[in-house]
């Protein structure tokens, strides 16, 4: 499998899935959550909330709607807590989940942001870590995925990227 990461808006990415960082209640919010539902259209939002929410460290798909990619995966991430309230293996879940779904779905590529490094606190470089190995030991056990492309918002989120060995 082909891991980048690269400063670009997810919602333009032509992929098979983008994954949304959402929230438990899966009602569209901010940061990347309102960039994907208001580029996705009002559909997503029906589509969201229909599915009752999601436990933390968790997955659920919708169509993509008005995106270019086929699916949103809406993959719910931790608030930080200091570290020490099972936030590293729920994010690992949250990754872990989408990239199952992912699967499940016949995916071939998908697009990932930087699960709760935004209004959840989750320190950036171990978020970063925790998402790339996450998806580095899903490569090996599954195999279906050919990218998955990391969609950084901004050159801070990619260069933690680059310092976790995502070098494209």
């Amino acid at each position: 499998m082909r891991l980048r990461a690269s400063r670009v808006d997810i919602t333009t990415l032509t992929v098979d899935a983008i994954v949304n960082a959402a929230n438990s209640r899966l009602v569209p919010g901010g940061g990347v959550d309102g960039a994907i539902n208001a580029a996705a259209g009002p559909e997503l939002g029906r589509a969201m909330r229909a599915l009752g929410g999601c436990p933390t460290g968790e997955a659920r798909i919708t169509p993509g709607f008005a995106l270019p990619a086929r699916y949103v995966i809406h993959a719910v991430g931790p608030v930080w807590h200091g570290g020490t309230s099972g936030e590293a293996e729920l994010l690992a879940g949250a990754y872990r989940s989408a990239l199952i779904l992912a699967r499940d779905h016949g995916c071939r590529s998908v697009a990932m942001p930087s699960i709760s490094t935004g209004v959840y606190g989750y320190p950036l470089d171990e978020a970063t870590v925790v998402a790339v190995e996450t998806v580095r030991v899903f490569a090996a056990e599954a195999g279906a995925l050919e990218e998955v492309h990391f969609a950084c918002f901004s050159q801070k989120t990619l260069a933690a990227y680059r310092r976790a060995g995502v070098v494209e």
